[in-house]
């Protein structure tokens, strides 16, 4: 069974196919997906490792199957798991709520138990507010597909580096 569970929501497919290079990037086999959409709380119960992917939706909301998902989060043990962070945004045209639903989530599920990791410089972004910002830093990795799709890859995989550490793998 794959140590890690990455549960992403995804409405244009940017989501998914960032998850599908983290799982890569991790080495496949130890990373499981799950499209939040057809998720149950019980999804979570094996993994003491979760990577939520979620991007921000119109003016700093949730994407829709996240929006769906958000109430049943409280059927989830988070206790002693170790949940990291990344989404999608617009910087851009979005400065305001640029990584929001990235910092609703982790918000909430920290308020659950959930120990975050995976916190990212905010060097190298240009927005002006983000729900998504703790003490400086992102609360996990922020993307923007629209503005800077060619720092991705790299991304991720700086990313990636880094949880492997903060996991333990």
């Amino acid at each position: 069974m794959a140590k890690i569970a990455l549960f992403f929501g995804t409405q244009t497919g940017n989501t998914q196919t960032e998850a599908e290079i983290i799982q890569k990037e991790f080495g496949g086999e130890v990373v499981s997906l799950y499209d939040v959409s057809k998720t149950e709380p019980s999804d979570f119960d094996n993994y003491n490792y979760i990577i939520i992917g979620c991007p921000t939706w119109n003016i700093g909301e949730l994407q829709s199957d996240w929006e769906d998902f958000y109430d049943e989060l409280d059927n989830v043990n988070f206790s002693g798991k170790k949940v990291a962070y990344f989404g999608a945004g617009d910087q851009v045209g979005y400065p305001d709520s640029f990584q929001d639903a990235m910092g609703i989530l982790e918000e909430r599920i920290s308020e659950l138990g959930g120990e975050t990791v995976g916190y990212w410089s905010t060097d190298g972004y240009e927005f002006n507010e983000s729900k998504g910002v703790r003490d400086g830093k992102f609360v996990g990795l922020a993307l923007d597909e629209d503005n800077q799709s060619d720092l991705t890859d790299e991304r991720i995989k700086d990313w990636v580096g880094k949880l492997k550490s903060e996991f333990g793998l």
